[in-house]
């Protein structure tokens, strides 16, 4: 028997948008082995979609022949080109009631008191701070009654931690909460948005083998080393495609991949997936070339509508500002991309207002709506020429670029500057720790 029936499919995506009122969607029933009794029992399985969760999977289990159950609920949205890191700091009650999303694979620490939930022993949930410290006092509490009867000195060390843990719903004292996901699906709410949270920091990084092991994208025995022979002078001029999964439908589809040279700039790799189930398209931009050994701050002022032609090349470690809406987006955040100055705005407005989480659902508040509602407005009056901005692109590894339109001639209302990084911005890319000069060949 098929797991999901073919009535469940209509429209061509198996998920679909939680209704009380669609009498015809109704689970998927399996009959499965009951773990208590060892009888048959049966699982409902339920395919939908809920604000911020994305696509999720309800399943239900029942036994009559024990009467034992078991709800679970796991994510079906696809795993992130890179994972993601957020970092906290929690110096005010208000700060515990930022909504989070932590994924089954996401590793939470809090450095002060050396501790850590690892990946796998949590299901994943929807919750706040102050709900995530309460689950963890939780599930160090449950067998603590065994262990003062067989080990009463490891019960009385846990009690005592476990004070410490509920000790910081008081926020007498600044505490980091660092949450760690390599499937980039967790979440920490910006409660200012669209401004920068100055508390939060979040960073994006490239998952090691381990980690794509532990998400089962790659094999036990994949070490993930390159092939050879890899030569970039033979992918010029040729578009490579190869199958991938839509990040919408999740229906199978092909990302086409090719080295494009931008004028007056440089190489790069753009990426883009077109799905033929739900029209969805999407591209992706990196450079194809190394790291520049300086840092590049584009700015650009707006003066009327002809600017949003500009094309923009905005890459993945690049962050945008505009300084009359106090507004910037962090590095890492829409990725790498190539597009118009328009394309760049529409993302943004897309990101903070038509696609924020936090605006939809029992999760939204009415200062916050009517706050992103306004920013929303104000990026249409800049996209209609109606309002003059400065637009900054800050990329420390200075691989991005604004079309210069009166090319080769000097842009008067462009500025470009060149800069070198900080200690903590080399740090960030990874450079530090990087050596590549005067090694010796082994003998």
């Amino acid at each position: 028997m098929s797991l999901i029936s073919e009535e469940n499919v209509r429209g061509g995506s198996v998920f679909r948008d939680l209704s009380a009122n669609d009498e015809e969607w109704q689970p998927t029933e399996i009959e499965s082995l009951c773990m208590n009794c060892y009888q048959n029992g049966t699982t409902r399985l339920l395919l939908t979609k809920i604000p911020f969760f994305k696509e999720i999977i309800v399943s239900s289990f029942s036994c009559t022949n024990c009467g034992w159950s078991n709800t679970e609920i796991q994510s079906a949205g696809r795993i992130q080109d890179q994972g993601v890191c957020y970092t906290l700091k929690v110096n005010s009650k208000q700060d515990l009631n930022r909504e989070l999303v932590k994924t089954d694979c996401a590793i939470t620490r809090i450095p002060e008191l050396d501790f850590e939930i690892p990946p796998f022993t949590q299901k994943g949930s929807l919750s706040t701070i102050e709900g995530l410290l309460d689950r963890a006092v939780a599930g160090l509490e449950q067998d603590q009654p065994a262990r003062r009867a067989s080990e009463p000195q490891v019960a009385e060390k846990l009690d005592e931690f476990i004070q410490k843990l509920k000790k910081l719903k008081d926020v007498e004292h600044e505490f980091t909460l660092v949450i760690e996901d390599p499937s980039g699906n967790s979440f920490v709410e910006n409660p200012v948005a669209p401004h920068k949270d100055e508390a939060l920091t979040v960073t994006r990084f490239k998952r090691t083998v381990h980690q794509d092991q532990q998400l089962g994208i790659r094999a036990d025995d994949d070490l993930g080393e390159e092939p050879a022979g890899n030569d970039l002078d033979s992918m010029r001029g040729e578009v490579l495609v190869f199958p991938t999964n839509c990040p919408e439908c999740n229906a199978p589809a092909s990302t086409n991949m090719k080295l494009v040279q931008i004028p007056h700039f440089k190489e790069v790799v753009i990426m883009a997936t077109n799905c033929d189930s739900c029209g969805h398209r999407t591209n992706e931009v990196k450079s194809g070339g190394a790291t520049e050994q300086l840092g590049t701050k584009v700015t650009l002022q707006v003066t009327d509508a002809s600017d949003m032609t500009r094309d923009v090349l905005k890459s993945e470690t690049c962050s945008v500002l505009i300084p009359e809406l106090e507004f910037e987006l962090g590095m890492g955040a829409l990725g790498g991309k190539f597009t118009t100055l328009e394309g760049l705005l529409e993302d943004i407005k897309d990101l903070t207002v038509s696609k924020n989480p936090f605006v939809c659902g029992d999760s939204s508040d009415t200062d916050r709506v009517e706050k992103l509602k306004e920013f929303g407005e104000k990026i249409e009056k800049i996209l209609a020429g109606e309002m003059k901005v400065h637009i900054v692109l800050d990329d420390p590894a200075g691989n991005s670029y604004v079309q210069n339109v009166y090319a080769p001639e000097p842009d008067p209302e462009m500025t470009v500057v060149k800069y070198t990084r900080t200690f903590e911005q080399n740090e960030e890319l990874g450079l530090n720790d990087m050596k590549t000069e005067n090694y010796q060949e082994a003998k």
